[in-house]
């Protein structure tokens, strides 16, 4: 039993003094682990070969994906924007006819005309 008694403090005591370290061994031991990096010469590289040419029969074309339906932009016009639209075309119908012949017909073929344009 004694025996177990010396050997605990034994070990207690080194545990001590690995545990606190003097101020003088902290800072001295960052110096000691530097080590001066050894510079090689660079090894000459011998010229790479060229890899051999691959036969066009064996290029495969990537995988085509499906294609994925175009939405359609189609742009929304406010009524204004309608009605001016068909009074500009109405103005350049009636200047193709000498501006001979009735007001309403070159309208309702202004109002077909961007009807078709805008897809109406």
């Amino acid at each position: 039993m004694a025996e177990e008694k010396t050997k605990a403090a034994a070990k207690k005591a080194v545990a001590t003094k690995a545990a606190v370290k003097p101020k003088a061994e902290k800072a001295a031991a960052p110096a000691k682990k530097t080590v001066a990096k050894k510079v090689e010469a660079p090894a000459k590289k011998a010229p790479a070969a060229k890899p051999a040419a691959k036969p066009v029969a064996e290029k495969k074309a990537p995988a085509k994906k499906a294609a994925a339906p175009k939405k359609s932009k189609k742009m929304e016009y406010s009524p204004e924007d309608r009605y001016r639209m068909v009074q500009t075309a109405a103005y350049f119908i009636a200047e193709r006819n000498g501006f001979q012949g009735c007001s309403a017909e070159h309208w309702s073929a202004a109002e077909i005309e961007i009807s078709r344009m805008l897809g109406k």
